[in-house]
């Protein structure tokens, strides 16, 4: 019984974050909730040439909202690039606040963007290594040579964690400082405002739900490795 609860606290601890921000984001995507004049598309590039960022694109991806500091792209999902919801016009703010923190170099973001590409090849080398960890007692006929495989393994994909979790400061700038002064100067109502300070908050939420998500793999490792 102790287990099932421990289970299930689990679960909403690491899944809830992400149920949440689904929630936010769906709830103010719907099409006839409000009349804006342009899409979350065409915001974007406003505000991008606004700032005199015609050089960075806006297109349409399958693989979330997010912004591309390789590509100088801000990439929506259709929903957002072709929406005029709330949630449309709040996300392509908060990309576009990510795009003006690469211009201006701002430290944090460019030190999230350096660990990013060096998270992910580690998330690579860890996964390789723990699958080599029986293979090379096999071949070495040494058990500590799985310990320091595994002990590798396991630095590496905790750099995974780090990684989201110093992220959120960047996220928070890119909602805060960045997407909801310039909403709130015109873009938006008054009324409007409440809820897109939820969506902006979800927004910037979403890597500490991911955090979430890879500590639960992590601890999963764990527990098969015990066995």
């Amino acid at each position: 019984m102790i287990y099932v609860v421990v289970i299930l606290l689990l679960f909403i601890v690491i899944y809830g974050p992400q149920l949440w921000i689904r929630m936010v984001l769906d709830r103010h995507n719907q099409h006839d909730e409000e009349n804006f004049p342009g899409t979350g598309g065409e915001l974007a590039r406003h505000l991008l040439d606004r700032y005199d960022l015609q050089e960075v694109k806006v297109e349409i991806t399958d693989k979330g909202d997010h912004y591309s500091p390789d590509e100088r792209a801000v990439r929506l999902t259709r929903d957002k690039f072709e929406g005029k919801t709330l949630t449309a016009i709040t996300v392509a703010a908060h990309e576009c606040g990510h795009a003006y923190q690469h211009a201006v170099g701002e430290p944090l973001f460019l030190l999230r963007t350096r660990l990013a590409g060096i998270s992910s090849v580690a998330q690579r080398v860890g996964s390789f290594l723990l699958f080599a960890a029986p293979f090379s007692v096999l071949i070495t006929r040494a058990p500590s040579a799985a310990v320091l495989n595994i002990s590798g393994a396991f630095l590496i994909m905790g750099f995974a964690i780090v990684m989201h979790l110093l992220t959120l400061p960047v996220e928070l700038d890119a909602s805060f400082k960045k997407a909801l002064p310039l909403l709130s100067s015109g873009y938006l109502s008054e009324r409007q405002m409440p809820a897109a300070r939820s969506i902006l908050r979800a927004a910037a939420w979403t890597y500490v739900a991911a955090s979430l998500s890879t500590l639960f793999n992590f601890w999963r490792w764990l527990t098969v490795l015990k066995r």
